[in-house]
């Protein structure tokens, strides 16, 4: 799927220095494909943006009526570290960076009921603890 082409437009670019990234519309033509793998935007938006592929969050994409075009939004981090300081835990657990921890339904289900019976700094204390109440 590589041999396929697609052109990709960064537009209203804009520096957000407060989180430490850069900001863009991105917009790709893709006349051949159905659509265009994030992977594949990544590579060619670290190409034209000399930034690399494990900086770069790409969410939002919309392919238009017809197919052909599509945009989305892209964030570009000054670093690995300010992505994963800045960026939402739903886009770092996608692409690999942050890991659930397993949990049954009914273990976060009594979590959820100790933590709703304390207030302030205590609700951390309740929702490490386990076991039962007496």
């Amino acid at each position: 799927m590589s041999d396929q082409k697609f052109i990709l437009y960064a537009r209203k670019f804009m520096k957000n220095p407060l989180l430490g990234r850069r900001q863009c519309v991105v917009e790709l033509v893709h006349p051949e494909m159905a659509n265009v793998p994030k992977a594949q935007i990544k590579t060619k938006l670290a190409a034209l943006l000399k930034s690399k592929e494990e900086q770069i969050a790409i969410f939002g994409l919309k392919t238009k009526f017809g197919g052909g075009r599509t945009t989305g939004f892209a964030t570009i981090y000054d670093s690995v570290d300010l992505r994963k300081k800045y960026d939402s835990k739903k886009m770092l657990r996608r692409d690999g960076y942050l890991i659930r921890a397993k949990s049954s339904r009914k273990q976060r289900k009594e979590i959820k009921g100790r933590v709703l019976k304390v207030r302030g700094i205590a609700k951390a204390k309740a929702a490490s603890s386990g076991g039962k109440k007496k």
